[in-house]
């Protein structure tokens, strides 16, 4: 595996003229159209992609390119608004809506010249920890269908379908970090909540980061949890990532949250030497549901940091175990208030009930939002009744304020970074996932990753080995606020350690070999 990210090389492709944007975007769009059974887009934009591609072809030849990502293929989560593009949310309620303006992120994705290629699967409004359960149905998990997962996985009996054994890719953002995955694309950008970038990441096998709150503008993601949300970067490198972060962060004049000082995109320097760190292993990461086979990866990457010389301590964040419970009422609180915007004035489905303005209210979003929408929207309604706000949203606020400075008094001991599991247990079958309804899931599924929401900390999913299924097992590492340099470096050096092997894809095998000839590498720096 090559030293530098996959963009870079891909950049180098195209500049030397060994490949054109033109060929990189069909090749894209020829796999996204071999790899459909993945369901990992909603929309595939081919017409504008190949027009982009031949502007950036011309730029290349011209010897005006507009950086590294100019000419590089790559997908955005179906809850960024994408200009003439519809923009779903994978609900009835969107079906058909197209936004008149780009989210910021796209925006500045484009102004680089990258190829936006579609849109990708999720839960409805992003709310889920599966990809299971927007309109356009569950998203397959690449890695069901790669040589690793088919040697190990042996059908219990004959009967048994080898259709229903493929296993999910995690969510909310599952159609990105399968289209990431499978490499239908370089970069995709997801959205991160309470942990739908990192969640699906480590099931699919990729990079996930979610930088720290305000480095990245939300202007123009359909917001779920205003004071938590942040556009999450999918790529197959940890190079990649810093490449994306570095032409996405910085202050928007319409996104009020955002940081006031400039970015400067930064190259992430090949650490050598890790005697200087100190890495934090917080003990209640040990949590009720751990499989033991995560535990170990987790047990081996701390002796790996620990045996190249650096720091390595049990830390404790006393306030964990109380953060998923202080999260599902803020998050709801949040939801119940931003999902007042769909009432079938504005935007999107409006029902045919016309007895009154309030009786067309009730039935559009009875009509245009799943259960698991109507569920959120409804609990979130409770704990703001007049005589429940004390005793559940401001008792929250203050409990998420304690999980924060837990963070602070670590980071403050001199732990630079910290280490911890990203998921409980490698990818389930989606028969299995099923079985638990969405919330039991979302409140398994978020425990090692929201609490970095709650504090507004960056943290990066960082694929670490194979399990005895022959599915991905992902690392988190928590770092300080906006010490993303630092944070990335420390990932980068991890995954050079662990040389994680790459998807085999055999139903894509069969496909034009040189399509992979460019993309065989993590990256496309």
């Amino acid at each position: 595996r090559p030293q530098r990210g996959l963009s870079l090389q891909v950049s180098a492709a195209l500049k030397e003229g060994r490949v054109t944007a033109t060929e990189l975007c069909q090749r894209c769009l020829s796999l996204i159209r071999s790899t459909k059974f993945l369901n990992a887009y909603i929309t595939v934009a081919e017409e504008t992609a190949l027009k982009q591609a031949e502007e950036s072809e011309k730029r290349y030849r011209a010897g005006q390119q507009l950086g590294v990502l100019d000419g590089i293929p790559i997908a955005v989560k179906d809850n960024f608004n994408t200009a003439g593009i519809e923009t779903t949310c994978a609900s009835n309620m969107l079906k058909g809506y197209i936004s008149p303006y780009n989210a910021t992120v796209v925006q500045k994705l484009l102004d680089q010249g990258a190829v936006l290629l579609g849109k990708t699967n999720l839960d409805e409004f992003a709310m889920g920890s599966g990809s299971t359960d927007g309109v356009f149905g569950p998203v397959r998990n690449p890695w069901s269908y790669s040589r690793q997962y088919k040697k190990k996985s042996v059908p219990k009996s004959h009967s048994e379908d080898k259709e229903s054994n493929w296993v999910i890719t995690g969510g909310s953002s599952g159609g990105s970090a399968a289209a990431v995955s499978s490499f239908t694309c370089f970069a995709a950008l997801g959205s991160d909540t309470g942990g739908s970038t990192r969640n699906p990441a480590a099931h699919c096998g990729v990079v996930g980061l979610k930088p720290t709150y305000g480095l990245i503008s939300r202007h123009g993601l359909i917001p779920l949890v205003n004071s938590m949300d942040v556009p999450g970067i999918l790529t197959r490198c940890v190079d990649d990532a810093a490449v994306v972060l570095g032409s996405l962060a910085g202050h928007d004049p319409k996104d009020s949250t955002t940081i006031q000082d400039d970015f400067k995109p930064f190259e992430l320097p090949n650490l050598t030497d890790v005697r200087k760190l100190s890495i934090g292993i917080p003990k209640e990461y040990h949590a009720p549901g751990l499989s033991s086979e995560i535990l170990a990866v987790w047990s081996k990457a701390a002796d790996l940091f620990e045996n190249a010389g650096a720091k390595v301590t049990e830390v404790s964040l006393p306030h964990t175990r109380y953060s998923i419970v202080c999260y599902h009422v803020l998050c709801t609180a949040e939801v119940a208030s931003n999902m007042a915007r769909f009432d079938g004035l504005e935007y999107g489905h409006r029902s045919d009930m016309n007895k009154s303005t309030e009786s067309m209210y009730a039935a559009t979003r009875r009509e245009g939002f799943n259960d698991v929408v109507r569920g959120r929207i409804l609990s979130g309604n409770y704990f703001l009744l007049k005589q429940n706000y004390e005793n559940y949203f401001i008792k929250a606020q203050k409990v998420r304020r304690l999980i924060a400075n837990d963070f602070v008094k670590v980071f403050g001991s001199g732990v630079d970074i910290l280490l911890t599991p990203t998921t409980l247990s490698d990818a389930v079958p989606y028969m299995e996932f099923i079985k638990e309804d969405n919330r039991t899931r979302s409140t398994q599924d978020d425990i090692l990753t929201q609490a970095a929401n709650m504090a507004g900390l960056p943290a990066i999913n960082v694929p670490a080995a194979l399990s005895e299924r022959g599915l991905p097992v992902g690392l988190q590492f928590i770092g300080r606020s906006f010490q993303e340099k630092q944070l990335l470096t420390v990932a980068k050096w991890f995954e050079k350690q662990v040389k994680f092997p790459m998807i085999q894809l055999e139903e894509v095998k069969r496909h034009d070999n040189d399509v992979f000839q460019h993309q065989k590498s993590a990256s496309f720096s």
